[in-house]
């Protein structure tokens, strides 16, 4: 077996390598990744960052999106979510966005991995996942972002946030909310009680 033989068998289908972690297999990695990026063995998702395509019926499968954003990152605090999900709060949002939002410690920009692009927002705090607490607070802290009628959605937020307040939600405020948000969402709070 020859040392481009040896180093293909190191790598699996379905798995995202970063070019520092492949050093270990191989002294010519820039060379041997050069030649598997070539013969379509690898795809080279952004600047030292490759994956092993699986193959279905239908062609090569993209890499899952956690394993993606895990070795882009090289870390596996993050959470990623499309602002699409604000639709399912009923505060009158409807729009499809075409982005990926991925919060984490670490990266903040836009960067496309392979066809994809994420918008990475560092963050000092965040869930592990999506929960509909933390979807609100962010609709409130993203409400300039957003394509709707921010007054609108502004309105209708505060009128279900005085519905469904609970220590769960207050939490969430205080923990994920921006100073704004804060301001806005715990001075109805005390207008409430």
């Amino acid at each position: 077996m020859n040392r481009l033989e040896e180093f293909r068998s190191h790598l699996k289908q379905g798995k995202v390598y970063r070019r520092e972690d492949l050093i270990r297999w191989t002294a010519s990695v820039d060379r041997h990744l050069a030649i598997l990026v070539q013969e379509g063995f690898l795809t080279k998702l952004s600047q030292g960052l490759y994956y092993v395509p699986k193959e279905s019926v239908f062609g090569k499968v993209p890499p899952e999106e956690e394993q993606l954003v895990s070795s882009f990152l090289k870390d596996k605090r993050f959470l990623i979510f499309s602002p699409n999900a604000y639709n399912t709060l009923g505060v009158g949002t409807t729009q499809l966005y075409n982005l990926t939002v991925v919060y984490n410690k670490k990266r903040h920009g836009i960067f496309k991995l392979g066809n994809r692009e994420f918008d990475f927002r560092r963050k000092y705090d965040f869930p592990a996942r999506l929960t509909p607490e933390f979807l609100f607070v962010d609709l409130i802290n993203n409400l300039g972002d957003l394509a709707e009628d921010s007054n609108d959605i502004l309105n209708n937020a505060l009128a279900k946030y005085s519905q469904v307040q609970s220590p769960k939600w207050i939490n969430a405020v205080n923990k994920y909310g921006n100073v704004k948000t804060k301001k806005l969402l715990l001075k109805s709070v005390e207008s409430i009680a």
